[in-house]
């Protein structure tokens, strides 16, 4: 049976889902992540707890749910099918993040730094760096890679750049340059 490819969102939902974001930050920067509930996220952006749930599955979501992997798989799945995983991973990775905006890199900037600080975030991180992994490795196994070396391919970099991301201090430097920073890293 096919399944159906979902419709891109609407720029009302987008616009919806923007405003969930931001109240939340806010939100968590200001009162602690662990006590601010999903009910004070969802009266803040003016919506229902329902209405915030139809765009993050979880509180913890709204911190690790990355917009990006969609990106990052179609970009290494893009990559010349001549070249080492390893490299199409990195390469690929550093192709999806290369059009970050500056608003973009300070919403993700605010995001690591609320999980960096709350180390009960970190089992969410890796359920989602987990899925990432596993689109990457699909998209690679599908160009005819060989499973294990699809998902080495994929943590490794994936594992690089979460160390990078959860190491990083201050707004600077950005979300690019430490991504590139940390894929440089496996480039050796």
């Amino acid at each position: 049976m096919a399944t159906a490819t979902p419709s891109p969102p609407t720029p009302r939902a987008l616009r919806t889902r923007a405003k969930i974001l931001d109240v939340a930050l806010d939100l968590f920067e200001r009162q602690g992540y662990d006590a601010t509930t999903v009910a004070q996220v969802a009266s803040g952006a003016g919506i229902t707890q329902m209405t915030f749930f139809r765009h993050f599955p979880t509180k913890d979501a709204v911190l690790v749910g990355d917009p990006y992997d969609p990106l990052i798989a179609e970009a290494v799945g893009a990559q010349p099918r001549d070249l080492p995983p390893l490299e199409r991973v990195r390469r690929g990775m550093l192709a999806a993040l290369g059009d970050v905006t500056p608003t973009e890199d300070a919403t993700a900037h605010r995001r690591v730094a609320l999980v960096a600080a709350n180390p009960r975030l970190r089992a969410a991180v890796s359920a989602a760096t987990a899925a990432t992994e596993s689109a990457i490795a699909e998209r690679l196994v599908a160009a005819g890679v060989d499973r294990f070396d699809a998902t080495v391919a994929a943590a490794a970099c994936l594992g690089a750049c979460t160390a990078a991301l959860l190491s990083r201090t201050g707004p600077t430097p950005s979300l690019a340059e430490t991504v590139t920073r940390a894929l440089e890293v496996l480039d050796a």
